[in-house]
């Protein structure tokens, strides 16, 4: 990696970056070459640990340890609910309830390595949506992940009819394009159209958490990357709900 990754937040305890999509959190059991945090972060400390991952092609907040006690000690409120995270998403189609619960089980699907799926025998797993703009045909809302169960929200998101809008294991789409919602584009003579986002649209927005040494409940917050505030101002342009 020959960038820096932007730090959030750090202290003699806590490093929280601000993880960008395309990179692993941890190294590629078959590509050892692959971008990750872990490795980059290697080379910069002597010991860091892993609290928590995020996917490849999601961005936002991502926090890591800076010893074995504080490790030990964030793992035991990831376990027991403590820690508050958000995620921003977009999704398809326009979601009515401001509001809403989705508890639905979710288990592994065998038949699709690596992805999961709604099971009445799967495990428990509870996300809280909260509609935060709307748009003519697609929304912007906010997760809370209460559980934190394999690929949770784009299951959850799917399973209630509202795919993320650039999603190719649960949606529809492993790309979005301006043309699909500006009127009239313009295609320029021997040009191929450039996506406006293409990965999951999904952002860790911030993580809410208890200090492992002060003992007070502190609130990181990862502004949104280029690709997911461009994907935002065009909706607004083009896709705005006519009044």
């Amino acid at each position: 990696m020959t960038f820096a990754i932007p730090v959030i937040y750090e202290d003699d305890y806590l490093l929280v970056l601000s993880k960008p999509a395309g990179f692993l959190t941890l190294p590629d059991r078959y590509d050892r070459q692959a971008p990750n945090l872990k490795h980059y972060l290697e080379k910069k400390f002597d010991e860091i640990f892993v609290v928590h991952r995020l996917d490849k092609d999601t961005s936002g907040v991502i926090i890591f340890a800076k010893d074995s006690d504080t490790h030990k000690y964030l793992n035991q409120q990831f376990e027991q609910n403590l820690v508050r995270k958000i995620y921003h998403v977009v999704v398809s189609g326009v979601i009515i309830d401001d509001e809403m619960k989705i508890d639905i089980p979710i288990s592994q699907d065998y038949r699709k390595p690596g992805r999961s799926k709604p099971s009445a025998t799967g495990k428990d797993s509870l996300t809280i949506l909260r509609v935060l703009e709307r748009f003519r045909n697609t929304t912007l809302v906010e997760c809370n992940l209460v559980t934190g169960r394999h690929h949770q929200i784009r299951v959850h998101c799917s399973a209630i009819g509202h795919p993320l809008l650039v999603d190719e294991f649960y949606g529809r789409s492993d790309s979005f394009f301006l043309s699909s919602i500006k009127r009239k584009y313009k295609y320029k003579k021997d040009e191929v159209e450039r996506p406006l986002i293409s990965r999951v649209t999904m952002h860790s927005y911030s993580v809410d958490f208890i200090h492992p040494v002060t003992g007070e409940r502190i609130t990181i917050i990862a502004e949104y990357p280029k690709d997911f505030e461009a994907l935002l101002k065009m909706l607004r342009k083009y896709n705005k709900i006519s009044v």
